[in-house]
Parts: C-alpha cells; structure tokens; sequence
C-alpha cells in the first residue's frame, strides 16, 4: 500500500500485531485522540459495522488479533485492500515480549499447552503477511506508553490540518538505535562535556551544558548545515503525504550533547511551524509499554 495515504483514509484504521506488544495501549491512545474505538471484534462482523450510516465519516478504530474470532491475516488484508482501510502494525523483540508475559504472568494467546517463547514464535509467523503489508509499523520495543502514544498522535490526529508532526529525539548509543527514528545523527564528534567535573552531573538541559558545547568551533557549521539539509526535505516529505518525521541525535551517555542538540533543533523547526515534540529517551528512564 501507498505511503501517501490521504488524511480520511487515515481515519479508518485496521490495528494489529503481536500480542503484548501495546496494541491495548495504543487503541487507549487512538480513543484519546478521538477515534471511536472497537478492540477484539470478530472478523465476520467487519463489513457490517463499516456500513453503519453513523459511522462512516467518524474516525474508528478497529482492533484485531490472534483473540479475535475468525482472524485471518489474509482475509484481513482482502478487507484492508477493499475498504481503504490503513492497517497499523505493532511489533516487539521476541525477547522483550518474553520478558512482558514473564513479569506479568499473563498467558500468551497461542501458548495455551506450550511454553511462552513457542507462542510468540508462532504468532510471529502467522502474523508475518500483516506486518510486511502494513502501512505502518511501530515497533515497541523501547518505547514507553508516553513515546507511544506521541507517535500515534503524529501519524493519526485528527488536528493536524495538513502540518508534518516532527518529533526530535536524544538518545544514547549506549543504549541502542532508536527504531522509530527517519533520520540519525551522530554528535559524538563535539566535545564531551562529560569530561568537565564541573559539567558532568549537568544535563544539556542546562545553559553551562549549552555554552561549552555551542562554544565547539564544529557546532555551528554542523548546525547550518543540518539545517540547510533538513529545512527542504520538510515541505516535499509533507507533499509525499509524509505524516510525521522523527529526527533522532545520540551520543554517548545520551545526557549532554545529544540532548543540547535536540533542544537546538526543535526551536528551530517550532519557527517553521512544524507540530513539534521534543524527547530525551534516556535522560530518564521511562515505563515501557506492555499491553
């Protein structure tokens, strides 16, 4: 399916993937925004309830999984292709999933008389068609049900009048690649203020933190050039039907210049008008999303 899907069309979403992986979650997410929202409905029940007069302009939801009665992941791309429906895909490590029924003793869907890791193997397979066909893939992974529910907000609000959703992102390499992120940039070339006792336990949050590494004389033309790179991708993503861009900076401890450097760039792109979020992954440890 295209990646230019048009706004109504975003409105009409078929949302799925693999159990605890935050499906709950972001369903929860899509009613807040102001989606009608129907978690678990039986496949068969689809067509009906898509030709209800009082709910085809409204902004809906539909949740389905391996729960739902007579799911069928080919049926439901059969369904998705007919009805113009945007299909939402929400995936997860196998081992950060083993991990969620572990600590929540839950019992995996597809695991009644066998162990955790043969369910989530197996629905991973049977899900595979769904997720390569999926317009949308989240992966939940490191994400917590704030990151989460940003993410749909870019993709999905329904008051967005047409503005590219930019969220900025600082992170540590330490701790992994974001994997929601368009576009990567490494700042670990700048100078460290991590090596500075009087900086160190300072964040980049903080105008010191700021001033030394703004002082770097590779700061500036990195910044200019970012910006001369970025600032016309901005309009042709948005005429691509390019709903929400996430721009992610790391560098070592994800505490100073990844996070100095983020907050330089969100004011920028706030003065272009973009819908902006600005989050700092590993600054602080979030709750991860697990229903």
């Amino acid at each position: 399916m295209p990646d230019s899907l048009v706004l109504k069309e975003r409105k009409r979403l078929i949302v799925t993937g693999k159990s605890g992986s935050g499906l709950s979650s972001a369903l929860k997410s899509l009613e807040d925004i102001g989606y009608d929202v129907i978690d678990n409905l039986p496949l068969s029940l689809l067509d009906s309830l898509l030709d209800q007069p009082d709910i085809r302009d409204r902004a809906l939801a539909v949740g389905l999984d391996v729960r739902s009665l007579g799911f069928d992941p080919a049926a439901i791309l059969a369904q998705a292709e007919r009805r113009g429906l945007f299909l939402l895909f929400l995936t997860c490590d196998d081992a950060a999933l083993q991990k969620r029924f572990t600590a929540t003793r839950r019992r995996h869907p597809l695991a009644r008389d066998k162990s955790v890791a043969d369910g989530i193997r197996a629905e991973r397979m049977m899900l595979d068609p769904l997720r390569r066909a999926a317009d949308l893939v989240v992966d939940t992974t490191a994400l917590s049900i704030h990151d989460l529910r940003h993410i749909l907000e870019g993709h999905f609000g329904l008051e967005s009048s047409g503005r590219l959703a930019v969220t900025v992102l600082s992170f540590s390499f330490g701790q992994g690649m974001p994997r929601e992120a368009d576009l990567v940039f490494d700042v670990r070339f700048l100078r460290n203020p991590h090596w500075d006792e009087t900086l160190r336990s300072l964040s980049g949050l903080d105008a010191a933190v700021g001033t030394y590494i703004g002082d770097d004389p590779a700061c500036g033309p990195f910044l200019d050039a970012l910006k001369g790179m970025v600032g016309p991708l901005l309009p042709r993503y948005a005429q691509e039907g390019k709903s929400y861009l996430t721009l992610a900076f790391g560098c070592t401890g994800g505490r100073h210049r990844s996070v100095w450097m983020a907050e330089e760039v969100g004011r920028w792109l706030e003065s272009l008008g973009c819908r902006l979020s600005v989050r700092h992954r590993d600054l602080q440890a979030g709750v991860l999303v697990s229903s």
